[in-house]
């Protein structure tokens, strides 16, 4: 439990501060903060409400754990998906290994995705190489398919500044593969020697407008605290981070020849934090641990820009925390208040007896946003939605594109959420096609199927299995045509 012990070390002294207002002294030196380049007056006043928390713990380790600390949280569909630290036995080499849970809300159980047994382990160390005996600090995302698991990984017990940040790879979460070469991505920067000899580790993987991000932990960081603590920033369009790197500096990203560049500039004097996106503020969010809880900071897309305060979802708390995550690393989208309201969720360790442990959820939202006053940003937004357009029909947004739709019980197949007003402050969008009832249904050779809008272009519909149900619900008529006749329609998109 080496790493457990090391990647606990946040002892809560960072303080919640003001948009833009360098750390305080605490302890001797602090980390050499990135600073907010300009100086902004929040244009929103964003409130905290609905604050909740599970009612007892969340996921547990089965069998012999001895802890359970530093969880990444994706919600995928109705699964609420989770990977954590903790220690099997019967998972071998001896040392830390990631396991993985699932359950239908945050407040679990999480178990195996039977639901029937406790966590199962899915990654442990190698026997060999950077991570032969520890994998610890999951942080998961999922891009075209594949999942991308960056982890911390230590060789022994004796780390020495030797941990470092991996990568493998999966096509269901469950099943990983070393990518790599199974050698690591990230290593320790030896800016500087300090007694914390834990490395560099920690990370937290977004994934935005083509580019992974990585943040982590680096106590051998020139510009990290007195104690190590510190958050530093890479991104590429590579996964590996293997070219086309990018460090955060004082003024901003920078090309860099790879990820051992040096370390210039910390986001926040914290360990083990997490990163995400959340769209309808247009800013990332880095959540730690404070004082007050779980403290959230702030950044506009270049982290040139403080644009909100910093909340805080308080609570105890024993290690760093969890975010609540889309598959990319965003935050996810209120049901029923897309634009202004934004749900902040953690799950993390609550009791520390000998290692933290008994992980809870715990969470709040914030609301006076007004994410869709940019068109562009609203077709991001409402991808998926539907709600009521102005001539008293439906609005269906997909794949980035309005279609006016004739028929409510149509729009409400095709999309994954209903709203039953039209959301506030929304401008008017482009009607990129109409969809009127009757409209012909086209089905290929090849067992694809379309329909033809009032544009003349033919939309697939994105599951057969809808095809007849569209044809009851709109009044259409379906029918196989030949390859060329399938292919002598312009095609306009997809309808979900």
């Amino acid at each position: 439990m080496t790493l457990a012990v090391l990647s606990g070390c946040d002892d809560g002294s960072s303080e919640a501060l003001p948009a833009q207002s360098p750390a305080s002294p605490l302890h001797g030196q602090q980390p050499r903060q990135h600073p907010a380049q300009q100086q902004v007056e929040p244009k929103l006043k964003l409130r905290a409400v609905n604050h909740r928390q599970s009612p007892g713990v969340v996921a547990a380790g089965w069998a012999d754990a001895p802890y359970n600390y530093g969880p990444t949280v994706m919600v995928e569909g109705d699964r609420k998906r989770m990977w954590w630290c903790s220690q099997y036995g019967a998972a071998k080499p001896a040392g830390d290994d990631i396991l993985y849970g699932e359950a239908r809300t945050l407040d679990g159980p999480f178990r195996d995705a039977a639901g029937t047994q406790g966590p199962k382990a899915v990654f442990s160390g190698s026997r060999r190489g950077f991570d032969a005996k520890h994998t610890c600090d999951p942080s998961v995302i999922k891009v075209d398919g594949v999942y991308y698991l960056y982890y911390t990984g230590a060789r022994n017990d004796d780390h020495n500044f030797g941990n470092a940040i991996g990568v493998a790879t999966s096509r269901d979460g469950i099943t990983w593969r070393r990518a790599n070469g199974g050698k690591p991505i990230v290593t320790p920067s030896h800016g500087r020697k300090r007694d914390n000899a834990y490395g560099v580790g920690q990370p937290s993987a977004v994934y935005l407008d083509g580019w992974f991000y990585l943040m982590f932990t680096d106590t051998t960081a020139e510009a990290a605290g007195w104690n190590g603590a510190g958050q530093f920033l890479l991104r590429s369009r590579d996964p590996r981070f293997n070219s086309g790197v990018e460090a955060l500096a004082p003024t901003g990203f920078k090309p860099v020849p790879n990820t051992a560049a040096p370390r210039e500039s910390s986001l926040v004097d914290a360990f083990s934090a997490d990163l995400m996106w959340v769209d309808v503020l247009d800013a990332f969010a880095i959540a730690h641990q404070t004082k007050a809880g779980t403290t959230l900071t702030f950044w506009d897309r270049h982290f040139t820009v403080n644009p909100f305060p910093p909340v805080s979802i308080r609570g105890p708390w024993r290690e760093g925390p969890g975010l609540v995550r889309t598959a990319h690393g965003h935050a996810p989208l209120s049901e029923d208040d897309p634009c202004g309201t934004v749900p902040l969720d953690v799950i993390r360790a609550t009791q520390n007896s000998e290692a933290p442990t008994d992980m809870r959820h715990f969470g709040m939202d914030l609301e006076g946003a007004r994410g869709c006053q940019d068109p562009q940003r609203a077709l991001r937004i409402l991808d998926g939605y539907t709600f009521p357009s102005p001539e008293r029909t439906m609005d269906l947004v997909t794949n980035g594109k309005l279609i006016r739709v004739d028929r409510r019980s149509v729009a409400e197949v095709l999309a994954r959420h209903v709203l039953e007003e039209r959301p506030a402050d929304l401008p008017e969008l482009p009607v990129a096609a109409r969809l009127r009832a009757g409209a012909p249904i086209l089905q290929s050779p090849d067992n694809k199927a379309g329909m033809l809008l009032e544009d003349k272009r033919l939309w697939l519909v994105p599951d057969q299995r809808l095809v007849s149900k569209l044809a009851q619900l709109n009044g259409s008529k379906s029918r196989t045509v030949s390859d060329n006749a399938w292919s002598s329609h312009p095609h306009g998109g997809s309808l979900g």
